[in-house]
């Protein structure tokens, strides 16, 4: 059984690597474990807004159009992989949606009376609670989606970690322009989805310049009594 220390041990070995080594792939076992990690995180409700593309080194023609747009993974190019991960547009995230319909149905497969009651709670929280639903409120719908992705992108990097292997989160993209250039290859419907965030994986070409500094625990934590 893996160790407390051992988890640490990982938290502290990741980086936001700025360097990959062009000799050494990840294999797709293992990215196909670093995924897994994301399907399986949890998400609001369990509606998993989420939908992961996957482009690996080979994919030069792709790769292009996302170094070109994203100044904050342009000089990741030996990156085994870059993940692409979308989140669902408001439209099908209404309770009432066919997105919505599946998950209750064909997913979680609720029985017609047990799915009503489901998502009347799930309508509350989007409407009296958070406030996301009705006209006006489709980028906060959209922001609470991408959210959750933020959890698979979490898991991700961390069991990505504890197997050595090294990650970089990249949030420095044109989004409107990425959105255009993505759906033009093909890859999604701006109907149903938009770019959230990205991810590199890969091995380090380099070690850290500089030991991890985080605050102190005392600073950051507070037991209320």
């Amino acid at each position: 059984m893996i160790t407390k220390q051992q988890i640490l041990d990982s938290y502290n070995y990741r980086h936001a690597c700025k360097k990959y080594d062009p000799t050494k792939v990840v294999s797709k076992e293992d990215m196909d474990f670093i995924l897994e990690t994301g399907r399986l995180s949890p998400s609001s409700f369990g509606m998993e807004p989420w939908k992961f593309l996957v482009i690996p080194k080979e994919n030069v023609k792709v790769r292009n159009v996302i170094d070109q747009l994203c100044w904050g993974i342009k000089d990741k190019k030996d990156a085994s992989y870059y993940v692409v991960f979308l989140t669902r547009k408001a439209p099908e995230l209404q309770p009432n949606s066919a997105y919505i319909n599946h998950m209750l149905n064909d997913v979680k497969q609720m029985p017609a009376e047990m799915a009503e009651v489901y998502r009347g709670f799930y309508t509350q929280q989007l409407s009296e609670l958070s406030n996301l639903l009705g006209e006006g409120n489709e980028r906060a719908l959209e922001d609470w989606a991408g959210k959750q992705a933020y959890i698979a992108l979490g898991n991700m990097m961390t069991v990505a970690a504890m197997i050595g292997i090294d990650s970089t989160p990249v949030e420095g993209v044109n989004y409107h322009e990425i959105d255009k250039a993505l759906v033009a290859e093909g890859l999604f419907d701006p109907a149903v989805f938009k770019v959230s965030v990205l991810c590199a994986f890969g091995y380090r070409g380099e070690e850290p310049r500089r030991a991890k500094t985080r605050r102190n625990a005392d600073e950051v934590i507070e037991w209320v009594k």
